[in-house]
């Protein structure tokens, strides 16, 4: 079962979220309250994390996108603008290849269509010897750059809460499929609508990834965040949000009615409430 948050005005244009690896959708926190107020809002947990379920991996990505499109069956929806990060990017890039006609526009963040595997098999190694407690630190290191780490210690210590309660088998099963992933020959045939965004300092995925699916994807365009690592969203929310919010409003645009609507979340498909 997908565990999603649904806020925002019912019937206007639907963005869905998909976080990152070893993180839920909480980390997209600042987004989903400048989201909401113009748009219906989809924010998931991808399986393996947060409040969804784990079934045995492992995963593929093709899996994964077809979560989310049973999510957007379940929820009534026919098209989304789809906005991922990191594993989220991935994932959104498969669904446009796996169901075009669902996806409108593409926001890829702080991502790539494809990794080297060697680092991938020395953390699956180590969270099947050891679990994810030796991960979290290096990960907040990728994650933010030291300047962040040392001026911002609440977000820090928010965001490993949240990587530490991810599903250690959860964690594997994805690691496997970003190391199975080979998208860079299928660029191409991507047809949606895309903006690729990039912190310069992003050691996981970093800008000359970035610029690999501006080139690669028809039409896509570069925005880079200066002063940010890999979730950019969070480090520099301001610049990203603004990045974010004048790409969809040349491909998402609501109707002036649906502008003025008031945000109120629906549960969906075990959804949370609130922002947790």
């Amino acid at each position: 079962m997908t565990a999603c948050l649904e806020t925002g005005p019912e019937g206007a244009p639907a963005v869905m979220l998909s976080h990152s690896h070893f993180s839920d959708h909480r980390m997209w926190r600042p987004q989903i309250e400048a989201l909401a107020e113009r748009y219906r809002v989809i924010a998931y947990d991808t399986r393996g994390h947060g409040g969804s379920g784990v079934p045995k991996g492992p995963y593929s990505l093709d899996d994964l996108a077809g979560d989310a499109l049973e999510l957007m069956d379940a929820l009534g929806l026919d098209e989304v603008h789809f906005v991922g990060l990191s594993m989220g990017g991935m994932i959104g890039m498969t669904l446009a290849l796996q169901a075009p006609e669902r996806v409108r526009s593409l926001l890829l963040c702080d991502t790539a269509a494809e990794m080297p595997a060697g680092i991938w098999d020395e953390r699956i190694a180590t969270a099947r010897e050891t679990g994810i407690a030796p991960l979290l630190e290096p990960t907040m290191s990728r994650w933010f750059t030291p300047e962040f780490r040392a001026s911002s210690p609440e977000t820090i210590a928010w965001i490993r809460g949240i990587a530490s309660g991810t599903a250690t088998d959860g964690y594997i099963a994805c690691a496997e499929a970003i190391k199975a992933m080979r998208l860079v020959p299928r660029l191409g045939d991507i047809r949606a609508p895309t903006r690729v965004i990039v912190g310069t300092q992003d050691p996981a995925t970093p800008v000359a990834a970035a610029e690999v699916l501006a080139q690669g994807i028809p039409g896509a365009d570069l925005v880079v965040i200066e002063g940010a690592a890999h979730l950019a969203n969070l480090e520099q929310p301001a610049a990203f949000t603004e990045a974010m919010l004048e790409f969809l409003g040349a491909h998402a645009a609501p109707d002036a009615h649906r502008q003025g609507a008031t945000a109120s979340p629906r549960p969906a498909s075990q959804a949370d409430s609130e922002l947790r």
